[in-house]
């Protein structure tokens, strides 16, 4: 995958170390990577091989010990303070748990991204109901996380990924707590989020979305798959 122009990552020799005691353990080790946008790409690899690392890193969650990351045109290494303003406005994170906050309604759920970059709930929710309409919830905007089944909290999420328009979407086992059934439907929303048919905010936009999965059929379903080995992309 040679860097280029379009790509919304680009990552040369990136190399993350942690220390555990004494040791110190490579979780990545010389990475390079570039993915473009208007993909949907799937992470695998058995369970410490470095790919939730990986996640972290594009997502700015995490900082590397060496090597370098560019993503959607900024170098990470020189965010510093404005780490959390990236992550606000660049890219949208999907988690397993869903992560949604269980006395908000779902609408108020998809607009507290907004809220937390200084607009009003009362401005954000036109955008947070009409992402939710996109996603087929249009009908349950006013329920809560406790009357909601866990397709539709994942949905919530992914409504709530999109509503500052990120360019990169990063999902961390998305499927993980749903039924096949389910999880296929989630699937296929997030394979329309970046091949710009989801309907979402100006319609045709494409995006990046990255997917760490330990399921097999998920990881077919996305349009590449990355198997990374030992902190090596294999």
């Amino acid at each position: 995958m040679a860097v280029g122009e379009h790509n919304l990552v680009e990552a040369v020799d990136l190399v993350r170390e942690y220390r555990l005691g004494q040791e110190r353990v490579r979780a990545l080790d010389g990475v390079d990577l570039a993915l473009p946008g208007g993909q949907f790409v799937s992470i695998v690899g058995p369970s410490g091989a470095g790919k939730s690392t990986l996640l972290h890193l594009i997502g700015a969650l995490d900082a590397p010990t060496s090597g370098s990351i560019r993503v959607d045109g900024v170098d990470l290494g020189t965010l510093d303070d404005a780490a959390s303003e990236f992550r606000r406005h660049r890219v949208g994170f999907i988690f397993q748990f869903f992560n949604l906050v269980p006395t908000m309604s779902a609408w108020e759920n998809v607009a507290l991204p907004a809220l937390l970059d200084s607009k009003s709930l009362r401005r954000a929710k036109p955008r947070a109901v009409d992402l939710l309409e996109q996603v087929g919830l249009g009908d349950r905007i006013d329920h809560r996380p406790s009357e909601l089944s866990g397709g539709q909290m994942q949905r919530v999420a992914i409504a709530r990924s999109l509503i500052m328009e990120p360019a990169i979407l990063l999902a961390d086992e998305p499927t993980g707590n749903l039924d096949s059934t389910t999880g296929d439907a989630v699937l296929q929303l997030l394979s329309q989020v970046a091949h710009g048919d989801s309907g979402d905010s100006g319609a045709g936009t494409r995006r990046l979305v990255v997917m760490v999965t330990h399921d097999e059929h998920a990881a077919a379903i996305a349009d590449t798959t990355i198997t990374v080995r030992d902190g090596k992309i294999a």
